[in-house]
């Protein structure tokens, strides 16, 4: 179940007492001005809890919409979702990364050694390096990039959920999928796909569709 805040279980209350009742209503009632409850009302109304009419004001229409939005979610597993990864050598040059980097529009590059994950480069590292006067023509990408085992990962058959918490929590744009292969106790990962903000966006836009046909 996601969790309401306080202030919204308030908002549905006063909906639920005082239908139609318009926001400025709900703002007066509050006593907060209508510009900061605008996110609690978009966020009731996206999940269905809430209805707005035009001209008219808020309706109260339950929390079956957020129960079942929410359900939804955490029964979709990584593997459903997940993208091809972008990889790189740890050899592999910072302006050879860079150039891989922009040709594939992403955030993040994950780095192998002898085919396992190795460590992670982001725009940041590379911006670091570039203001750090490095011969980025020379220097290879595996002396910025963040190693193993500082390094946030998910599985296929993590949910969804579960993964884009890691995203929030850690303050990243993806994360690798890996496949852990145990080689007599030496644990090492494959990485088989990639896990992103883009991913988790193209999610909520296919299921808002889905509930709109």
């Amino acid at each position: 179940m996601i969790q309401l805040t306080e202030r919204q279980e308030k908002i549905i209350e006063i909906v639920k007492n005082n239908e139609p009742i318009t926001s400025d209503a709900i703002a007066q009632n509050l006593k907060l001005t209508r510009a900061t409850l605008r996110p609690d009302l978009t966020i009731l109304t996206m999940f269905g809890v809430l209805d707005a009419r035009p001209k008219v004001g808020y309706f109260y229409c339950g929390k079956s919409s957020l129960n079942f939005f929410s359900d939804r979610i955490r029964n979709i597993k990584v593997s459903e979702i997940k993208s091809v990864p972008v990889v790189v050598q740890e050899e592999t040059t910072v302006y050879d990364a860079i150039v891989t980097m922009f040709l594939e529009d992403i955030g993040t590059i994950f780095v192998l050694s002898d085919g396992y994950l190795s460590g992670v480069v982001s725009r940041k590292d590379f911006l670091k390096s570039a203001i750090g006067g490095v011969d980025i023509n020379k220097m290879p990408v595996g002396v910025i990039m963040t190693r193993m085992p500082n390094i946030v990962i998910t599985t296929s058959g993590e949910s969804v959920f579960r993964a884009a918490i890691k995203i929030i929590e850690h303050q990243v744009d993806s994360l690798p999928v890996v496949e852990e292969i145990n080689n007599d106790g030496d644990i090492r990962y494959k990485v088989i796909g990639r896990f992103s903000k883009t991913n988790i966006t193209r999610l909520f836009v296919d299921l808002g569709k889905t509930d709109l046909e």
